[in-house]
C-alpha cells in the first residue's frame, strides 16, 4: 500500500524540482486538490519561516531544491507555481463545463477570435492542459512591470494569473484529472498587444479639481491625436490591430467624461479609412473594442 504513495510523492517532487529548475517559485498544494497546504494567518505560530511575521504562500514559494525536497518528502503534495515571483503571466482558458453552464463561452475559442481580431496568431508558448479540460498559456511577464490577476478583462472565460495568483503545475492531479504539458518547454514573452489590454488604467478621481480635470482633458486630447495618427499611418497587416488597440485605449477617456464617444468614433473611423481599411471594417472593429473599453472602465470607476 505504501509503494503507490511513495511513487506518487516522487513524481510530484520531480515536478516541483523541474518547475523550480526553470526559475519558477513553487509551494505545496494539498494532496489531490488545488488549495495551498501551508498554514493560514489565524493558525500561524510565528515560528520557522514566520518568525518575523506570518508569510503567505506567495512569500514562501521557493526555487531552493533542499526546501522543496524537505516539503515533498512529507506527503504527495500537488505543486503550485506562484506566478508573480516566477516572472510569469499565465492565461487561463476555461471550458463551459468549468463555468458550470453549457451556455458559457469557451475560453480557447474566445481567445483565438480575439487574437485573430488583433491581427495575430494564437501565441506559440508553453501550455498545460488543466484537469477540467481548459488550458494554461505561460508567458514571461515584462521586466519591471508588476501585473495583477484579472478575471474577464481580456474576454469572457479568459482569466490571467500574475502577482497575487498561482497555477497548478503540470504533473499534479485532482479527482477531475491530471495537469499535463501540451507542448515543448519554451515560454514566450507576453505579446505587447495582450499587455496593452491587461495593463491597468489609472483610476480617475471621483471629485477632481478644475486644474486636474483640465489636465486630464488635455491628456485625452493628446492621446486621441496620437492614437488617430498611429491608426492612419498603420501598415498593411497591422491596421486592424492598431485600430483595435486605439479604441481600447481611448475608451477609458469616454468612460471618464474626458472625450465624447462620437468624437472618438469619428476620429478613429477616419484614421482607419485613411490607412486603407473599408468603412465597414472600421465600424466593426471600433464598436466591439470601444464599447468594451467604455463599459470596463466605467465599472472600474464605479468601484473606485
Amino acid at each position: 500500500m505504501t509503494q503507490p504513495t511513495d511513487n506518487r510523492r516522487e513524481a510530484l517532487l520531480a515536478a516541483a524540482l523541474n518547475a523550480a529548475g526553470r526559475g519558477w517559485h513553487v509551494f505545496p498544494l494539498r494532496p489531490g486538490i488545488k488549495l495551498p497546504a501551508l498554514h493560514g494567518e489565524r493558525t500561524c505560530t510565528g515560528t520557522g519561516p514566520c518568525v518575523g511575521g506570518h508569510r503567505k504562500w506567495e512569500q514562501r514559494a521557493t526555487t531552493d531544491p533542499d526546501r522543496i525536497r524537505a516539503a515533498w518528502t512529507r506527503a504527495p503534495f500537488n505543486v503550485g507555481i506562484a506566478t508573480g515571483p516566477s516572472g510569469l503571466l499565465v492565461v487561463d482558458l476555461d471550458t463551459p463545463e468549468h463555468k458550470g453552464s453549457s451556455d458559457a463561452p469557451d475560453g480557447a475559442a474566445t481567445f483565438g477570435a480575439l487574437c485573430e481580431r488583433a491581427g495575430h496568431a494564437v501565441p506559440d508558448t508553453y501550455r498545460v492542459r488543466t484537469a477540467s479540460g481548459g488550458t494554461h498559456l505561460y508567458f514571461t511577464a515584462p521586466s519591471g512591470v508588476r501585473m495583477a490577476n484579472t478575471q474577464g478583462t481580456v474576454a469572457d472565460s479568459v482569466d490571467t494569473r500574475a502577482w497575487g495568483g498561482y497555477v497548478v503545475a503540470a504533473g499534479s492531479t485532482t479527482p477531475a484529472g491530471a495537469y499535463e504539458p501540451l507542448c515543448g518547454p519554451v515560454v514566450a514573452c507576453l505579446p505587447s498587444w495582450l499587455q496593452s489590454i491587461l495593463q491597468p488604467a489609472p483610476k480617475a478621481s471621483t471629485a477632481p479639481s478644475v486644474a486636474v480635470a483640465g489636465q486630464s482633458r488635455r491628456y485625452a486630447d493628446v492621446a486621441l491625436a496620437t492614437e488617430t495618427r498611429n491608426v492612419a499611418t498603420a501598415q498593411v497587416g497591422e491596421r486592424e490591430a492598431k485600430l483595435f488597440r486605439a479604441a481600447r485605449a481611448l475608451g477609458r477617456f469616454v468612460a471618464w467624461g474626458d472625450l465624447p464617444q462620437h468624437v472618438v468614433e469619428q476620429a478613429l473611423q477616419e484614421g482607419g479609412e485613411a490607412s486603407g481599411l473599408s468603412a465597414s471594417e472600421c465600424r466593426s472593429t471600433l464598436r466591439s473594442a470601444l464599447n468594451w473599453s467604455i463599459a470596463h472602465n466605467q465599472r472600474r470607476r464605479d468601484a473606485a
